[in-house]
């Protein structure tokens, strides 16, 4: 349970420290005192996306911890365990929002993701909002309450991976057949388109050789002639040779050697390099004499060069791009060639698929209709309760007419009521007013959350179209939930704050350019006036005080959960 809420320069919430105990504490206060920012400040803490919007005007941050108990939280318990953030038997949840919008959670000190803070959320506090009859015309909405409450969780996370892998098997089975319809007449573009590239013989003959010979004939005449002139100057020249200067100068430093002697590894590298000039000489005038002019080679390679260049410029690629070209073509060309078999695997696993999908959502279809059959029993007892004497719930699920897997399975679910007897019952949007629709809205999300392991309920304005006998009926089964798990809700009826274990006041403070916002928790007298409030208005009389003793008087007579004060 949620043992202690938090809140610093989080809107309207200078500084918050609200301790919260079992069984069922209510939240009240004038219109626009800031019951809201309460609910803000947990849907934070529990993983909704932050806003800049959220930091209270003039400061950096805002800020808010959650402190609970695991004791009655075993799934939440189990979870820290495996992700190893377990602390024993506490939980802290901390959420911090700066001033650009951007912030950081953690969950016993150690910074975690939003999604880790989601997944642990779920398993802690609930949250019915005060917009809970809209979404409940949502068809969607109402086939994920009928699978909570069978708990189906599991059955329907393997109808949906199912229908998935079908799908995408179904896919590239349709894909395949579609194009197996012009697959003769491609597979003859593509042999060709190979045969083509193949002729350029890549593997022996790059584009950039093929260049670089074309190159060499092409400049033939310059090499042969420059070549030759540097023979003459290195070796044959009969005037001045490098190898004749070499050779002198040789002969000169070893005639005084015998005076120098430090002069001897010069003449030794000067010697070494009239032989390297001599041998460079050598092969350069072989290299001259193997050279010879090649026109029918060089009318080969242009045409090469010219096929090379106008199969890229027919394919859009590079040159240097051809090779990668055929083997991307080769690969195409093997798939269809295999595609035939390719398909029949295909037909098959579709098959074996769409059996198994079939089985799943059978057996999907009927934990549904047991579980239908007791729900729109219960909610029917309860809508009964809730001000609809006449009133039937009816859960119709239909099998939807298609031989192909859906996801969340084979059936179509729709609510259904009959307000009135003698009329058949017909889909919520088109019987139910606003208030019918609010209380079997109430009736649902109660008997719902009377299944469920979550440790905290908090209900915001859930009551909303209610009143008189309706409403104290209402506090009363909200009161009933307490007595197993922690209910916290958000009202404006008293009848339903008469119910409450604790009463918390929420009050606005304008005394300062800020606006800031507070929480007390109320002792009984103060609680008799404020129930007296919210039955009287602005003139609170002697009877209207009376009447808010007696409801209190009434509804704190109850069992009361272990450890739980009343604030008197």
């Amino acid at each position: 349970m949620l043992l202690n809420l938090t809140i610093i320069d989080l809107a309207v919430v200078k500084s918050l420290d609200l301790d919260l105990e079992k069984g069922m504490s209510v939240l009240t206060g004038e219109t626009g005192a800031g019951k809201s920012i309460l609910l803000t400040a947990l849907g934070l803490a529990l993983g909704d996306r932050a806003d800049s919007g959220y930091v209270r005007p003039e400061c950096k941050r805002a800020e808010v911890n959650l402190e609970f108990d695991l004791t009655d939280a075993p799934e939440a318990h189990q979870w820290l365990k495996d992700n190893e953030l377990d602390d024993e038997q506490h939980c802290l949840i901390r959420r911090i929002v700066n001033q650009d919008g951007r912030s950081k959670a953690y969950i016993n000190n150690r910074p975690v993701t939003l999604q880790f803070l989601q997944e642990l959320s779920e398993k802690l506090v609930e949250i019915h909002g005060q917009h809970a009859h809209l979404t409940l015309l949502n068809s969607d909405e109402q086939r994920r309450l009928l699978d909570a409450y069978a708990k189906n969780h599991s059955l329907l996370d393997q109808v949906n991976i199912c229908y998935k892998q079908w799908q995408l098997t179904h896919k590239e089975l349709a894909n395949l057949i579609t194009a197996s319809v012009d697959q003769t007449e491609r597979e003859e573009l593509l042999r060709y388109q190979i045969n083509e590239l193949q002729q350029l013989d890549f593997a022996n003959n790059s584009y950039s050789a093929i260049l670089e010979e074309h190159s060499k004939l092409a400049n033939l005449g310059e090499i042969l002639s420059t070549g030759q002139v540097q023979v003459d100057l290195l070796y044959e020249s009969d005037q001045q040779s490098v190898n004749q200067m070499l050779s002198h100068s040789v002969s000169e430093l070893n005639g005084i050697v015998q005076f120098a002697p430090e002069l001897s590894e010069i003449c030794t590298l000067l010697s070494d390099a009239q032989i390297q000039t001599e041998e460079a000489a050598i092969q350069l005038r072989r290299f001259l004499e193997s050279q010879e002019a090649d026109p029918q080679r060089m009318q080969e390679l242009e045409s090469q060069i010219g096929f090379i260049q106008n199969l890229s410029r027919k394919h859009h690629i590079t040159p240097d791009e051809l090779p990668e070209l055929t083997g991307k073509l080769e690969a195409e060309l093997d798939s269809l060639t295999h595609s035939g078999d390719r398909i029949e695997t295909l037909k098959a696993d579709t098959a074996v698929l769409l059996t198994h999908y079939q089985t799943l959502s059978e057996q999907l279809s009927e934990q549904r209709h047991h579980t239908a059959s007791k729900l729109q029993k219960l909610i029917s007892e309860m809508i009964k309760e809730l001000g609809m004497p006449q009133g039937e719930f009816l859960v119709d699920i239909t099998k939807m007419d298609s031989d192909n897997p859906r996801l969340n399975g084979i059936d179509k679910i729709e609510f259904l009521v009959s307000a009135n007897p003698g009329l058949p019952p017909k889909p919520l949007s088109k019987v139910a007013s606003g208030g019918e629709l609010s209380r079997i809205s109430l009736a649902i999300q109660v008997i719902t959350s009377n299944d469920k392991t979550t440790p905290s309920l908090i209900f915001d304005e859930v009551d909303s179209g209610i009143g008189g006998g309706v409403a104290e009926i209402v506090g009363q089964k909200l009161r009933s939930l307490s007595l197993t798990r922690q209910v916290m809700c958000v009202t404006h009826l008293p009848q339903v704050a008469a119910q409450a274990h604790q009463h918390l006041y929420v009050e606005k403070n304008n005394k300062t350019d800020i606006t800031s916002s507070s929480v007390r928790l109320l002792t009984h007298e103060e609680r008799v006036e404020e129930i007296a409030r919210m039955l009287g208005g602005v003139t609170i009389t002697a009877n209207t005080l009376a009447h808010a003793k007696e409801m209190l008087s009434q509804s704190t007579s109850g069992n009361l959960p272990e450890g739980t004060t009343t604030g008197k």
